[in-house]
């Protein structure tokens, strides 16, 4: 029965994201559901003690990461920015390599720092241009824009600035750059069968004789590329972000050394923290800032006029996407005190294998949410300590151990009820009929890659 209670919890909120209500709201309600039919006394602490630390907590460490995230997307979509590095790759690649350049640019963007959403709304008119241009079935955007912004460079790829490769971080004590050969050896891989997949289904849509489309919704305007910016001005940023990244991963702990203690005139008592588990977002947020600062110092006409609605929409942006993974961290810590949960632990056990054990947790959360995110907070609020106890008795270095973790929530989470997903079918004009089979196959085929680190690790020793 107790096992029967976490399962409907669980059920609960993945229908309600589906439907389209807030998580906010909707995880938890799941949570002290939970609780009530399980200890019925206990809903009261069970949320002011546990749900609501965790949910705090994670906001405390996460949300500058969310704010100046999105705040720097925002600036590179007013600056034109975006709109400049779609235009140069187009021209360099070619504009006959339609699925590879839309890839390109969206991995540009997002590894740069830029969100995913941001990233859907700048390169869609593109993609609708060039795959109109060499008449390839609009309703393959999706995959494409899919595989390049949703999976390798969101977690695969070390040091990109996602939150999905930072989360990670503060339960292992790792770096953004945790296991740079396997994340490197798992974006090839997804890479090389992801465009060979999209480029067989263009092959064979067309060999049909099906073209772009007609009488197709939310067909966008012709993209207007005069005077957009220089596109090294517009790439600047992005690889300003990638180098203070990587320099401020090295240089926090020497600053500081492996402990700090803050000690200020009006402080009551000194303030103690261990600095390996803030190197990372400190890192992000540090580099990001310098991002933001570049683009307001570059291209300040062009964004003057605009800023503040685009940093009003950039922080509502961030607050939400924040809050919903907080509730859904503060929803797994919840879920995980109940009796229940215990036999999904033990069900768990039967999975000898350290890092299949934590990629198959992690990516049935992600699938379950249909948040990367949010399922990987929720396994990492239940079960961190029982994955890094099980990796340091295997011998595996928790940075192998932070790559598989990230690289499994960006799994199945890209089920039908993800929010990107429907933002992403939602721009494009397009409905799950007639588009997310290729998501999908962009899905199976990111945890495949997953299966194929594990055993690259296994094989060659490659960290």
């Amino acid at each position: 029965m107790t096992f029967i209670v976490v399962l409907a919890a669980l059920i609960f909120l993945m229908l309600a994201a589906y439907r389209g209500y807030s998580v906010v709201l909707m995880a938890p309600l799941a949570a002290l559901g939970a609780v009530l039919l399980t200890e019925p006394s206990a809903v009261a602490p069970a949320f002011s003690g546990v749900f609501m630390e965790k949910m705090v907590g994670f906001i405390k460490l996460y949300f500058p990461v969310f704010l100046l995230g999105s705040v720097f997307g925002k600036l590179i979509e007013l600056s034109g920015f975006s709109k400049a590095i779609v235009a140069a790759v187009i021209r360099w690649i070619g504009d006959k390599r339609a699925i590879a350049v839309i890839v390109t640019v969206c991995a540009l963007l997002t590894y740069g720092g830029v969100s995913l959403f941001v990233v859907v709304f700048a390169v869609y008119p593109f993609a609708a241009e060039l795959f109109r241009q060499s008449n390839i079935p609009k309703r393959l955007i999706p995959g494409t824009v899919a595989l390049g912004a949703f999976s390798f460079t969101m977690d695969a790829l070390p040091g990109t600035p996602q939150i999905q490769n930072i989360i990670p971080t503060t339960f292992f004590k790792t770096t953004a750059w945790a296991a740079p050969a396997l994340g490197v050896a798992g974006a090839v891989f997804i890479i090389l069968v992801g465009i060979s997949y999209l480029e067989w289904r263009r092959r064979s849509l067309m060999a049909k004789g099906e073209g772009y489309g007609t009488n197709l919704s939310n067909e966008p305007e012709p993209v207007d590329t005069a005077n957009l910016p220089s596109p090294w001005l517009a790439i600047a940023p992005l690889v300003l972000i990638g180098i203070a990244n990587f320099s401020f991963t090295k240089l926090i702990p020497h600053w500081y050394g492996a402990n700090h203690e803050l000690s200020l005139p009006g402080l009551a008592k000194p303030v103690s923290m261990q600095i390996s588990t803030v190197t990372a977002i400190w890192s992000v947020e540090a580099a990001l800032l310098l991002g933001i600062l570049f683009v307001v110092v570059t291209a300040f006409k062009t964004i003057r006029s605009r800023f503040a609605e685009g940093a009003k929409a950039a922080i509502g942006g961030a607050m939400l996407a924040s809050m919903n993974t907080a509730s859904e961290y503060g929803f797994g810590a919840v879920i995980a005190a109940l009796p229940g949960f215990l036999l999904v632990g033990k069900a768990l056990e039967s999975i000898p294998n350290p890092l299949v054990n934590a990629a198959v947790t992690v990516s049935s959360l992600a699938g379950i949410t249909g948040s990367a995110s949010g399922g990987m907070s929720i396994a990492l609020a239940a079960m961190s300590e029982k994955f890094i106890t099980l990796s340091q008795a295997a011998g595996i270095p928790l940075d192998v151990l932070h790559r598989v973790v990230a690289m499994a929530s960006g799994g199945m989470d890209t089920l039908p009820h993800n929010g990107a997903v429907i933002t992403l079918l939602a721009v494009t004009g397009l409905t799950h009929r007639e588009a997310y089979r290729d998501i999908f196959s962009v899905t199976v085929i990111k945890t495949l890659a997953v299966f194929f680190v594990i055993s690259t690790f296994y094989l060659t020793g490659l960290v």
